[in-house]
């Protein structure tokens, strides 16, 4: 979502660039699930075997998005370079359409599962990768019991929970319309190390509010969580501020994705 008086970030490509993003195949529009539901897979040229996977999770209705930025979410360019930039590091990155965040999430992972050898993926070997209004979608899915087990999840300048009484991520699905799946804190799991990234100069109401005190209780349950800091980054630094403190927060995302899913 974008802040008062900045560029369109649904326009914007991440501000870290390498060369072979752009050698990357992509395997636009398979379906999955019910009609109007599809999927692209991204993968390096000359990918051998079953590669990690990372789910870019939207937590918006498409069919709503659509009537504001005329595509889907994974169609926007922010998620289209991120998941080429997931892919020439080494990843399979996939993008979906969803009608029904908090159902078709799980469901899209359950699909994958069962649909990994003609993929050419690790079902064994999934993360997450999550930004803005679209976390709390990828909280949910770290909450499910079923299988396939997720390795990780990188989650960026997000609402998380509503902790310690707030209702601050709720108010603010009412206003931005991201859906909030009913997950409770003690359904993350434990063992599952998750990498949030901060952006110090975040305007968006109450978001670092939602990170810090997310922060405070991973610390007093001894979560594997860790916080990457961009101190005067806005939200949505990654595509919209081509800096050298922004190339850095986000090494520091896919360093954490190819440690965690290439081990």
């Amino acid at each position: 979502m974008a802040e008062p008086s900045t560029p369109n970030p649904f326009t914007r490509s991440v501000v870290l660039r390498i060369p072979a993003a752009e050698a990357v195949h992509v395997t636009r529009d398979q379906p999955w699930g019910d009609a109007g539901r599809m999927l692209d897979l991204y993968r390096a040229p000359g990918a051998a075997g079953p590669l990690p996977a990372v789910v870019l999770v939207t937590g918006f209705p498409d069919p709503g998005f659509r009537n504001i930025a005329g595509c889907a979410f994974k169609d926007t360019a922010p998620f289209r370079s991120w998941a080429r930039l997931l892919a020439a590091s080494g990843l399979a990155a996939v993008t979906y359409v969803n009608v029904d965040p908090g159902a078709d999430a799980p469901a899209l992972l359950t699909h994958l599962q069962e649909n990994a050898g003609a993929l050419g993926i690790d079902p064994a070997r999934c993360g997450l990768w999550a930004c803005s209004g679209h976390v709390p979608t990828a909280l949910g899915m770290l909450g499910r019991t079923a299988p396939p087990r997720l390795r990780c999840a990188a989650l960026c300048y997000g609402y998380m929970l509503d902790l310690e009484g707030s209702t601050e991520v709720t108010d603010a699905s009412r206003q931005f319309r991201f859906a909030v799946p009913d997950v409770a804190a003690d359904r993350i799991p434990p063992d599952v190390p998750l990498l949030i990234a901060r952006a110090g100069a975040d305007a968006t109401p109450g978001v670092n509010r939602s990170i810090d005190r997310f922060a405070r209780y991973a610390e007093s349950r001894a979560l594997p969580v860790e916080i990457v800091e961009h101190p005067t980054g806005p939200h949505a630094f990654d595509v919209l501020e081509d800096s050298d403190a922004s190339r850095a927060v986000i090494e520091r995302v896919v360093g954490f994705l190819r440690k965690h899913l290439l081990a």
